[in-house]
């Protein structure tokens, strides 16, 4: 147990982090948000539970894939906020295109032979 709040307190303050700096400093918060933490992180945590090369693979491999759905959701959402659309029905919109991706990636990827 104490390993698993010490994981989501190191995950947890670099979010507050990225949130923090990105008041002040938009496009440094927005770097700083973009870079792949949460994947190197859960790398790390993954490797440190079950050092695996395979396993690591794939996981790695999944993550790819399912990064290129969720990206869309970072055009919509600026797009929306700059035609007069408030901030929770452009994020709720962004999550709900993700989701919808998410889906068709997880359909679709295996029938292209990708392992999700």
């Amino acid at each position: 147990m104490f390993h698993l709040a010490v994981k989501a307190a190191i995950s947890g303050i670099l979010v507050a982090v990225a949130s923090t700096l990105a008041k002040r400093y938009p496009g440094f918060g927005a770097l700083i948000a973009s870079l792949p933490l949460v994947s190197v992180l859960g790398m790390m945590w993954l490797w440190n539970d079950r050092p695996d090369a395979e396993n690591m693979a794939a996981h790695v491999g999944a993550t790819f894939w399912f990064v290129l759905p969720s990206l869309p959701m970072f055009l919509l959402i600026p797009v929306l906020l700059r035609h007069g659309i408030g901030f929770w029905p452009a994020l709720i919109a962004g999550c709900g295109l993700t989701i919808a991706l998410y889906l068709a990636m997880t359909w679709a990827g295996p029938r292209f032979g990708l392992q999700l």
